[in-house]
């Protein structure tokens, strides 16, 4: 845990599961103050565990077959949506009870579901890694019908994405392109930003992308080696502008892109079990201004009179 307003110093470590693998993701309830980790274990099956954050007690740890990944909460705290995870082969998301880790229910549409995301207008959001030709498609879920509709197809399949404030537009990180490619959630149009004089290699996917908080830019992580964030200006939306890019000190590339709920920080993580650290930059300057512990599982929880006043969210959302 680190104190954002006193320079990121490290302030507490929990104690969590002795058995955790991988984390997976994580996720937060500003309204019962609960934290959500999903992982792996050491033996490589999917688990979720309950935190208090007022006193830091683990209130479960459950086993959630068949797997689990980047999860999300709704907004009064009472669900959890739960991918089944990117290298499984079940297609549905699992629906948990927040309060037991109960599954309560199956939502189908594809395999090998990854990340999901609740953003501030809803509804559920999912991308998967199904090599069908539906993990080209972003899938939207209404939280209250379960229904399921799609935007697409993509260009690839999809990797990580963000949604700005009012669920209009996503950006999405997409299979061999050096660049991005954002929707409109509105009318289904997609457009494609395509990044100039990039490394000379064979891209994959371009891995973390995350709207700044007052939604006017994007930063988009690159490959695990090029040591370079992208930033897109993003005054239209629909025609993104490339208007610079970040060194990162590790000389490595990274994985994953969040901010600050205020937009003063940018955190851009490192490759998955790496060594280097998180590295911290000024949002709004784009210096470098500090590297904390190695995640990219991370949000900001905020206090105001020892109880919570509001919560980040671990995806680069939109909150204008």
């Amino acid at each position: 845990m680190y104190d954002i307003d006193a320079g990121h110093r490290l302030i507490k470590t929990i104690q969590t599961p002795l058995s955790v693998g991988d984390v997976r993701g994580v996720t937060v309830s500003a309204v019962t103050g609960k934290l959500y980790v999903a992982y792996r274990d050491i033996s490589g099956t999917g688990m979720v565990y309950c935190l208090s954050v007022y006193d830091d007690t683990l209130l479960w740890n459950r086993v959630v077959s068949p797997g689990i990944d980047r999860l999300a909460i709704n907004p009064d705290g009472q669900l959890l949506y739960v991918p089944t995870w990117e290298d499984g082969s079940a297609d549905y998301i699992n629906v948990l009870d927040a309060n037991t880790g109960d599954v309560v229910r199956r939502v189908f549409f594809s395999n090998r579901s990854h990340d999901t995301l609740y953003p501030l207008s809803g509804p559920i959001f999912q991308e998967t890694k199904a090599n069908d030709g539906s993990g080209n498609y972003l899938y939207l879920i209404d939280p209250s019908s379960y229904a399921v509709s799609r935007v697409g197809p993509y260009s690839g399949i999809l990797g990580p994405y963000a949604v700005d404030s009012t669920s209009t537009y996503a950006v999405n990180n997409v299979t061999n392109l050096w660049g991005m490619q954002v929707a409109n959630l509105k009318t289904g149009q997609i457009i494609t930003a395509n990044i100039p004089d990039h490394p000379p290699r064979d891209v994959g996917l371009l891995h973390g992308i995350g709207w700044t908080p007052d939604q006017s830019e994007v930063w988009e992580a690159s490959t695990r080696s090029d040591p370079h964030v992208y930033i897109w200006d993003m005054l239209n939306p629909m025609a993104p502008a490339l208007k610079g890019r970040l060194t990162l000190r590790s000389g490595r590339g990274s994985h994953w892109v969040t901010f600050a709920i205020k937009g003063d920080y940018g955190y851009i993580a490192p490759n998955k079990q790496s060594a280097d650290g998180t590295e911290i930059f000024n949002a709004r300057t784009h210096a470098s201004v500090g590297v904390i512990g190695s995640s990219e599982d991370m949000l900001e929880i905020d206090f105001a009179n020892s109880k919570i006043s509001q919560v980040g969210d671990q995806y680069g959302i939109g909150r204008r």
